[in-house]
């Protein structure tokens, strides 16, 4: 019965020994960011060489970004969770003519945390206050039904 666990266990082993990697955006970044020169690469070419952009500046249509991102499972102990193996962006930036202006690429060591604040912006505006009776007093009147007098 000991055996028969252990040849489980290993057969188990075996079959989860294949990482699955989840591929998303542009393939291989880092040896096409190479190809296109800057002053030498126009639109077209970006197109035939990387293809059309993930997105583009919502401020400026002459800014393009590619996105290549490759995460893989990790082992059968931390169960499943995926990893960040490769997380590149690629900036370019168009001229009026559409001829490469500037190119940038970031990898996984140049991307930064993003630190929000915290703090919380307090209102000026407090219920004890005379505008607030007055305020207060002319919703109720707006705000109560019209009364018919009865004579």
């Amino acid at each position: 019965m000991k055996y028969f666990y252990i040849l489980i266990f290993f057969i188990i082993i075996n079959c989860s020994g294949n990482k699955v990697s989840n591929y998303h955006g542009a393939n291989q970044l880092e040896s096409k960011f190479n190809k296109i020169k800057i002053d030498k690469t126009n639109k077209n070419d970006l197109l035939k060489i990387i293809g059309p952009p993930s997105t583009k500046s919502d401020f400026n249509e002459n800014i393009w970004f590619y996105v290549e991102r490759l995460k893989s499972n990790q082992s059968l102990i931390k169960l499943g969770t995926q990893k960040i193996k490769k997380n590149n962006v690629l900036i370019v930036e168009l001229n009026e003519t559409g001829i490469l202006k500037k190119k940038k690429l970031l990898d996984l060591e140049n991307m930064n945390d993003i630190k929000y604040l915290e703090n919380t912006t307090e209102k000026e505006f407090k219920n004890d206050s005379l505008l607030y009776d007055v305020f207060t007093t002319l919703r109720e009147k707006i705000n109560s039904p019209t009364r018919k007098k009865i004579n």
